[in-house]
């Protein structure tokens, strides 16, 4: 029995990787150095698995910035705007099709699967690709060359490529696939000519809902790749979910399939033991969770390592994780700040591969080889069951009287919309932004001297409330209509929240990627969630008494604070999601008893936790409606409650959007190009809505021209008086410049509208 990895964070203990990408990107950082600085953090990684005793060590699954760009990129499909000439695209080209330059607007991101990693969605057109460079080949020369890995190379899967692309037509599907096809066997064919035994291609699309022709294009095109590369040992890995076309997929000419045993709810271990598992395969047993940080039972994974084994010969398994490490924190080791007895039930990537070297030993040994780590594990998760912070009474009672809490506004839209339009009297097409302005070094440098002691809660509170002070005015001076406190006493938006809420606890250094350098430090949900006091009411009251404009509050909602975390394992999530809707409702409360009469709820992960199966998308709706509702249905009719969603497949979940019962959104729509606007052709939305108009993930400003082409778009469908104009999303990222220069062609090309569509709504 080996042990096996499938991905490992790329960021660096201490967000290495994060520092020099924003440092080439400043110009601080050359090319020679960027490249030397990002290949050490890339051994580094590998040889902490070699340390580790992992027999089989992956190798491809770092990147630059992202691995779906990665593929992209070596096969040329480059969208015609960045004006690419072939050959291998340079760094400066790389990074436009991420970020966008001065001629053309960024590609499109969106979330990987059900996961808060974004990716960059590739476009197709009428390209036609050609291998550029043999990444996953150049990766497995450099881990034998430098350490002697005989390693692993990691290829994202053709269906699963082309499935996540866009700019092609269902109808030229098979196409693509005779256009990918040499390319992958090109690929293939030069690994086995360097001596590569075992490569591993991940095809999640499999742990998806497919019809019954994409297991024939599936089983067809790894038919011809199997027979054009016979040298090749192909594991075929899936994760994420169950694979429920068991059959079929074990029966893809492949050496070996990886499955998730860990968020399969069972599924593929049923499989196993009903269909058996092919003599001639290796059975990747994803036994370690790959997305979540608690310590396994390793007693509970050794007795399902039994069952298996019991099938399957055990030197046909691989012990590994459920999925990539990629979305889990670097390391434990230095969370001293913690509760020992939360900490010691934590298990974070390099903790992971302890586990995954553990378990194939007691696979190979049996139980009493590893007696201690399992008694271990035991014991940790058992402390941590019975903390106090997970019996907090009147939690308990809250949840169970679940049924008596309000959970609908009383009164319908039209009549909100009626009485809020009474109190506020907006213009046309009002303007707003999403929430947060730049966090300046000033800004971090205060917060950190804050943290440190070094300030006292008076020097923090003068300075916050200097920021407020300055961009109130600059809100004001750009003629916004609604604005914003610009949360510069936020550090993120759900660790925020967190941090003032019980139940939640903070690590020193749990970083996981979001997207490109992007890193986040997700909260740990692991006690009854309860609110102590009000959280954002005093910086929000600041601001409101500097304008007689309307200043909205700003929290984050249940889900996306459920789906940002880290969340304990002993409870369903949607307790935990009522749980934080109903702490919320508190705060929600509070804003408006003190005159908060704008409160904007953001959703931007509810999409993202959507379940990769549709059999399962109805239950999940309903329960995060239900959580948002809680949190926003005692307000008053003529309290605005607004909510905000970001880079996700929103046509998808059209119909829950609207049940939020919202009274106005915005969602992003500048990276998809208005695509999302087609989405209100074929649903009926009488809610007040804002398609953010440009993308604030990008460091370049748009003209007025493309804002008011994206403006003009959305009122094809949309009626000009339910229409608000913001950017796609919060601007703590870009610089003071950036920000004020793209709102102030935002204000510009909304008062052209206005001219235009006037008429219309007068008529």
């Amino acid at each position: 029995m080996k042990s096996g990895n499938l991905g490992y964070p790329r960021i660096g203990r201490n967000r290495e990787w994060k520092k020099a990408l924003e440092a080439f990107w400043s110009g601080k950082l050359g090319e020679e150095e960027f490249h030397a600085e990002l290949k050490a953090i890339r051994l580094g990684n590998l040889k902490t698995q070699q340390e580790r005793g992992i027999d089989l060590i992956p190798v491809g699954d770092f990147t630059y910035y992202d691995q779906v760009l990665d593929t992209s990129t070596m096969f040329g499909l480059v969208p015609s705007r960045f004006q690419y000439d072939g050959g291998v695209p340079t760094l400066e080209l790389y990074y436009a099709l991420a970020r966008g330059n001065k001629e053309a607007t960024a590609c499109e991101m969106t979330k990987w699967f059900n996961t808060n990693y974004h990716y960059i969605v590739p476009e197709l057109g009428g390209i036609e690709p050609k291998l550029t460079i043999n990444r996953p080949l150049a990766a497995y020369r450099e881990a034998k060359a430098e350490l002697g890995i005989n390693a692993r190379p990691v290829l994202l899967g053709l269906y699963t490529f082309l499935k996540l692309s866009k700019g092609y037509g269902q109808e030229e599907l098979e196409s693509w696939i005779g256009k990918l096809l040499p390319l992958y066997k090109q690929i293939l064919s030069e690994l086995v000519e360097e001596g590569v035994q075992w490569v591993q291609i991940d095809e999640p699309i499999l742990a998806t809902t497919l019809g019954d022709r994409d297991l024939e294009l599936i089983a067809a095109l790894y038919e011809e790749l199997t027979s054009a590369v016979p040298g090749i040992n192909i594991q075929l890995q899936t994760y994420f979910e169950a694979v429920d076309y068991y059959e079929a997929v074990t029966a893809l000419p492949v050496q070996g399939i990886g499955l998730d045993f860990v968020h399969d709810g069972g599924r593929n271990l049923a499989s196993v033991i009903k269909h058996g598992f092919p003599s001639d395969k290796v059975l990747g047993a994803g036994l370690i969770d790959g997305r979540g940080i608690w310590r396994a039972d390793l007693g509970e994974k050794l007795e399902l390592l039994g069952k298996l084994a019991g099938i399957v010969s055990p030197d046909r398994i691989i012990v590994q994780p459920s999925s990539s490490l990629l979305h889990v924190p670097v390391s434990a080791a230095g969370e001293y700040g913690l509760d020992s007895v939360l900490r010691e039930a934590l298990a974070f990537a390099e903790e992971k591969l302890n586990e995954i070297a553990i378990l194939a030993k007691g696979g190979r040994a049996g139980a009493e080889a590893v007696a201690a780590e399992v008694a271990a594990s035991k014991a940790s998760r058992e402390a941590l069951n019975q903390s106090p912070s997970r019996a907090r009474t009147e939690v308990h009672r809250r949840i169970a009287d679940l049924a008596s809490q309000p959970s609908a506004r009383p009164s319908y839209t039209a009549v909100r919309r009626e009485a809020q339009r009474k109190r506020w009297n907006l213009p046309l097409l009002p303007t707003t932004t999403i929430g947060s302005f730049p966090q300046t070094p000033e800004v971090r440098s205060a917060r950190q001297k804050w943290r440190k002691g070094e300030w006292s809660n008076e020097q923090y509170e003068g300075f916050v409330n200097e920021q407020i002070q300055t961009w109130i005015g600059i809100q004001e001076e750009l003629g916004l209509d609604v604005l914003v406190h610009g949360e510069f006493e936020r550090n993120d938006m759900v660790e925020f929240f967190g941090e003032k809420l019980d139940g939640f606890a903070f690590t020193s250094g749990g970083w996981v990627q979001s997207y490109g350098s992007r890193c986040v430090k997700p909260p740990i949900i692991f006690g009854d969630v309860e609110l102590p006091a009000p959280m954002t009411v005093t910086e929000t009251v600041y601001a409101q008494s500097l304008t007689k404009l309307p200043v909205k509050g700003m929290l984050t909602g249940p889900i996306t604070i459920l789906n940002w975390s880290f969340v304990r394992d002993d409870k369903p999530r949607e307790e935990v999601a009522y749980q934080i809707a109903l702490a919320l409702r508190e705060e929600v409360e509070a804003l408006e008893a003190a005159g908060i009469g704008m409160i904007q709820v953001d959703e931007p992960a509810m999409r993202e936790g959507l379940p990769l199966k549709r059999e399962y998308w109805a239950h999940y709706l309903e329960w995060t409606v239900k959580a948002f509702r809680l949190s926003t249905s005692t307000v008053k009719d003529e309290t605005q409650i607004h909510t905000h969603m970001c880079y996700s497949e929103f046509h998808d979940i059209i119909e829950s959007i609207s049940a939020l019962d919202a009274d106005v959104i915005s969602i992003e729509t500048s990276r998809s190009h208005g695509e999302l606007v087609g989405s209100f052709e074929e649903f009926t939305y009488d809610k007040e809505i804002g398609l953010g108009v440009y993308d604030i993930h990008s460091p370049r400003v748009p003209s007025v021209g493309e804002m008011t082409s994206m403006i003009d778009r959305a009122l094809r469908v949309l009626p000009p008086e339910l229409f608000w104009i913001n950017p796609d999303c919060g601007l703590k990222t870009r610089k003071q410049e950036e920000t004020v220069a793209a709102l102030r062609i935002m204000v510009e090309a909304t008062v052209k509208a206005r001219e235009k569509y006037a008429v219309s709504v007068k008529g």
